[in-house]
């Protein structure tokens, strides 16, 4: 058993993963909430009070400031406060030194998203080569458990892709992943999450098409889904963590992600990309100051967790599946939807984030209990299904499956540019 929780993060996504630790603390123990800017931990402590969450209350939930590329500064943090699990919610510049933290002392690590250099963006195919996977041998050798990609895209997706081989399929064509937010901030313009991690996302389109990977222009596919619940959408074909590691674990023709854009998101992205302000390469300006296009467009820009009041609208993010069963071709969409201004009610906070928030915290769950504590580096389709998603049902995150669902299917050869 692994008590005692770890925090690196103080954004929106942390501020959800530590209002559901607090629900949980009789399980995961005591919760520290660890950023360079102690305030915005003491804010989320806050409003974790303001809600009345702490389940136990003889267990501790506290803040300290912590730099995450120091790693010394790191190992002294989780001895200091007795950590065994450590969920990594920080920018991801950061996943490596944290993972190396974790290693020299025996903590698990859980992270969300995969690791980038500052300076490098989309980088060559599977991106899980180029960083975590060179340490999955180190974590092996250490007995270290260390759970990649365990938000929702990537996370809960690449979990339901293991269930669908697991009772769904005996062969799988294709696997198109759907993240579409039918909501509205209220905003002129704003992300759902860090804008800067937002846009380097939009440099290249990989994907994986007919065991292979393709490059494609960004934003340049596009195709009208019939959603459950949130109804018809827009989706562009999109670049997205978790096929760096679904194309090598999941036997599957073709496996892609799609991304719900609306035409204004698209018109002012698009505006912002020709001037040159979503570009991560630093610029000189007149007096001689040198600053980074991107970081200034992610200062004008608000703050996600603003966002959650007053959001209205709903999320659907899933999988729809085609493959064979028992000599049948089968088709499903497993999927979940969440609304936003359930997610305020909750935990003050919107959809996106709460999507992103929850699943962390059920994976340390069942590191802490022992049923995913497995002792070395795995992606989330490499874990057994069936708990995540029975724990996900139960702390906010239900899933629904429709087999042969109703949802508008186009081939992908029929798309053109």
């Amino acid at each position: 058993m692994k008590k005692n929780v770890l925090i690196v993060g103080a954004g929106g996504v942390a501020h959800v993963a530590a209002h559901k630790c607090a629900q949980q603390n009789d399980i995961l123990g005591d919760i520290c909430i660890a950023s360079r800017t102690q305030r915005k931990c003491d804010a989320i402590i806050d409003s974790i009070k303001r809600k009345k969450y702490v389940k136990d209350t003889t267990k501790k939930i506290y803040s300290r400031q912590i730099d995450a590329l120091d790693i010394p500064a790191v190992i002294k943090l989780i001895e200091g406060t007795g950590s065994q699990i450590v969920i990594n919610l920080a920018q991801s510049y950061v996943n490596m030194s944290l993972l190396e933290a974790c290693i020299k002392t025996g903590a698990a690590y859980i992270d969300t998203a995969i690791h980038e250099e500052p300076d490098k963006v989309c980088e060559d195919p599977p991106w899980y080569a180029n960083y975590e996977w060179n340490r999955k041998d180190t974590c092996k050798k250490n007995n270290i458990t260390a759970i990649l990609g365990a938000g929702f895209d990537p996370g809960v997706v690449n979990a339901y892709c293991a269930l669908a081989v697991k009772h769904y399929f005996d062969t799988i064509d294709s696997i198109d992943i759907m993240d579409v937010n039918a909501g509205n901030h209220g905003r002129y313009f704003a992300t759902n999450f860090d804008p800067e991690i937002n846009f380097r996302e939009f440099k290249k389109v990989w994907t994986w098409i007919n065991r292979k990977w393709v490059m494609k222009k960004v934003h340049s596919i596009k195709l009208d889904y019939d959603f459950p619940v949130v109804g018809r959408q827009p989706v562009y074909l999109n670049g997205h963590d978790e096929l760096h590691s679904l194309f090598k674990n999941i036997d599957a023709d073709s496996i892609r992600f799609w991304m719900g854009f609306s035409d204004h998101y698209i018109n002012v992205f698009t505006v912002l990309t020709n001037l040159g302000l979503t570009s991560e390469k630093p610029i000189r300006t007149a007096e001689g100051i040198e600053v980074v296009p991107l970081k200034v467009l992610k200062a004008l820009l608000p703050d996600p967790l603003s966002l959650a009041p007053g959001y209205t609208g709903k999320t659907c993010i899933g999988n729809f599946v085609k493959g064979v069963k028992d000599g049948k071709e089968k088709e499903i969409f497993i999927y979940n939807i969440c609304d936003h201004a359930q997610c305020y009610k909750e935990v003050e906070s919107q959809a996106i984030c709460y999507t992103a928030g929850v699943p962390p915290v059920a994976a340390a769950i069942l590191v802490g209990n022992g049923i995913w504590d497995i002792k070395t580096m795995v992606n989330v389709e490499e874990l057994d299904p069936d708990p995540f998603i029975e724990l996900l049902d139960k702390i906010g995150l239900p899933s629904i499956i429709e087999e042969n669902p109703s949802i508008l299917s186009l081939p992908f050869q029929a798309v053109k540019e």
